[in-house]
């Protein structure tokens, strides 16, 4: 074989190996970083991985007939034992006439899980350079993925700082809406059935997911939408920054909320759940910076703010609405 047919057997092999790496159950950062140094390395590494990427979407290889076809045609390539016998077939079948395969799915990637509990606070870098900020009582899963950056969010608040890459849009599954982006900063929050997105920098796309309807909205700094899951509307509004941004610092940052919406926030900081006794008074529209200095001190300035008192019941404490003398 010349030099020239041998590097492009190499390519061929390399690739294969990676289609397999990257679907592997324990795919981690770090094996995402080579494959990125790899493919920035030479340009017929992607072109190589393309082709492989290709032929697994459409096949799954019977590793054990390709093995065997291996064995006869030429050496085992030594790199190939890194990850399993899947990459030596597939390899095989991007070199060899005679191939054995079946259909097959192509197997989902494994997302990654990040989460916090109550009180907690983590921050976390991506393996494509992307930053996020999760306040207490988060859970969302990551998938990065050749050609789109995948996040679910399941319950809580993040700030992200989304690494700009144009071939890979940057998606978050959020409830009933989806947020796309390319390269920003912007805060997502979902508690107890509400959505809200703040841009800090950059531009953001909010739409419906799925089967959800509704208006697709682009946001620019300084502008946060508020969604209830379920509804149809979107309202857009201006916001500052340390309204997104506030609790990183230790405050909750608040212009006009429901004090419902403040309870499910102060209730991911807090051990002691706090509870609401009637619907008027969770509508209470609530203005202003709550300092999260310790819970007690909290619950007392939040009582004199929407003239409720604090009682304790069931293991935590519940606001009650003073009522006015005479009535």
């Amino acid at each position: 074989m010349t030099g020239a047919g041998a590097q492009h057997e190499d390519w061929r092999g390399e690739a294969a190996d990676w289609v397999v790496r990257l679907q592997a159950a324990d795919l981690s950062e770090a094996d995402l970083l080579a494959f990125d140094a790899w493919l920035a390395a030479a340009p017929e590494n992607t072109a190589a991985y393309d082709a492989a990427l290709a032929l697994s979407h459409e096949f799954e290889v019977n590793a054990e007939a390709l093995r065997e076809e291996l064995s006869r045609t030429r050496p085992a390539r030594p790199t190939l034992g890194r990850f399993f016998p899947a990459a030596a077939a597939m390899a095989a079948a991007a070199a060899v006439a005679v191939v054995v395969v079946v259909p097959a799915m192509r197997p989902a990637a494994r997302p990654a899980v990040y989460a916090t509990a109550t009180g907690e606070h983590r921050s976390l870098t991506l393996a494509d350079g992307t930053r996020i900020d999760l306040n207490a009582g988060t859970r969302l899963s990551v998938v990065l993925r050749r050609d789109e950056r995948d996040v679910r969010m399941d319950e809580g608040q993040a700030v992200f700082d989304v690494a700009a890459d144009a071939r890979r849009p940057f998606l978050i599954a959020v409830g009933d809406r989806t947020v796309r982006v390319v390269g920003t900063q912007f805060d997502v929050r979902r508690r107890a059935g509400r959505l809200s997105v703040t841009v800090t920098r950059g531009t953001v796309e909010v739409a419906p997911a799925g089967e959800a309807k509704g208006e697709a909205f682009r946001l620019h700094p300084g502008q946060r939408l508020e969604h209830q899951e379920g509804a149809v509307l979107a309202k857009v509004t201006p916001a500052a920054p340390d309204q997104a941004l506030g609790w990183r610092a230790g405050k909750l940052v608040y212009r006009g909320e429901p004090l419902a919406q403040v309870v499910a926030d102060l209730n991911a900081q807090f051990p002691t759940p706090i509870r609401i006794d009637d619907v008027k008074l969770a509508a209470t529209p609530i203005s202003g910076v709550i300092i999260l200095d310790g819970q007690a001190a909290v619950v007392r300035r939040l009582a004199l703010l929407v003239s409720a008192k604090a009682v304790p019941s069931d293991g935590g404490v519940t606001l009650q609405r003073i009522e006015a003398p005479g009535r």
